[in-house]
């Protein structure tokens, strides 16, 4: 192909792309299939594999290409982003592929993913102090800022400004200047929801409870109480998928499963309490 067409078929594979909805997961989960050493980056013949992988998974069907277009598409996507001819390519910059707001999810999630879901209960009550189950535009920037800095990362006041501005313009849908809770759960979901490891059991052994309450109990005092309650809520009404969540949610089934497991009403639930309902 003469690099005029090979520019044209850029194009045209880019409004493919956005019209065909590819969404920042589908991307992350073709690209850490590649870049087992997560070192932001893949090489070589990845490049190519990396896109005829890409291309199949989508949410409208098959999206498909012959040898001849993917080495074309490789041959212009170096050409444009490769700029120290070092044959590797950023995820950063393959991400330009994606529409612009999956493009920004996919960067943003890169930078602030939450470990686990009791570290978002956490960061969320702390800016979400009235309860109203959403975070107002002026607080957003300083709840970004927390959650970046879990993650040792630097990052500018003016980036900062920038990503509350692209979240708020993609996330709130009717412009009250509010990100609701369901938003942002859908913008940082957590690396892991724990429960999801025991995928198909009808009931935990012992074993399988030790490790579910140990990782909910986060401060080791053998009570899952405040936060922790929430993230374990947040986890199982996830991994059930039969309701809406939001913090209304939440706080209702928070007090069901006090008024079930808490046999001395102290607010908290004892390791004996919970094995009640998760182990018989």
């Amino acid at each position: 192909m003469a690099e005029k067409s090979l520019s044209a078929a850029l194009q045209q594979f880019e409004e493919e792309l956005h019209g065909k909805s590819y969404t920042a997961e589908q991307f992350q989960l073709v690209w850490d299939e590649f870049d087992k050493d997560k070192s932001g980056y893949i090489e070589g013949n990845e490049i190519e594999l990396f896109l005829r992988d890409f291309l199949s998974k989508s949410q409208t069907g098959e999206f498909v290409v012959s040898d001849d277009t993917v080495a074309g598409l490789t041959k212009v996507i170096m050409q444009k982003y490769d700029t120290n001819a070092d044959n590797k390519i950023e995820m950063s910059e393959l991400a330009e592929l994606l529409r612009p707001e999956e493009n920004f999810l996919l960067l943003f999630r890169t930078m602030g993913a939450i470990d686990n879901s009791v570290d978002f209960m956490e960061t969320w009550r702390k800016y979400d102090t009235d309860k109203s189950g959403c975070i107002e535009s002026q607080e957003l920037t300083e709840f970004l800022r927390d959650i970046i800095k879990r993650h040792d990362k630097q990052v500018s006041e003016e980036k900062l400004k920038e990503y509350s501005q692209q979240i708020l313009k993609y996330y709130d849908k009717d412009n009250d200047g509010k990100l609701q809770f369901r938003e942002m759960t859908n913008l940082l979901p957590v690396k892991q929801n724990f429960l999801k490891r025991f995928e198909g059991k009808t009931k935990l052994n012992k074993q399988d409870f030790e490790n579910v309450f140990n990782h909910y109990d986060r401060d080791g005092n053998g009570m899952i109480e405040g936060d922790e309650l929430k993230g374990f809520l947040k986890d199982l009404m996830e991994h059930e998928e039969d309701e809406e969540i939001n913090i209304k949610s939440l706080e209702e089934n928070a007090k069901m499963l006090l008024n079930i497991c808490d046999v001395n009403h102290d607010g908290k639930i004892q390791k004996d309490e919970l094995i009640l309902v998760l182990c018989t």
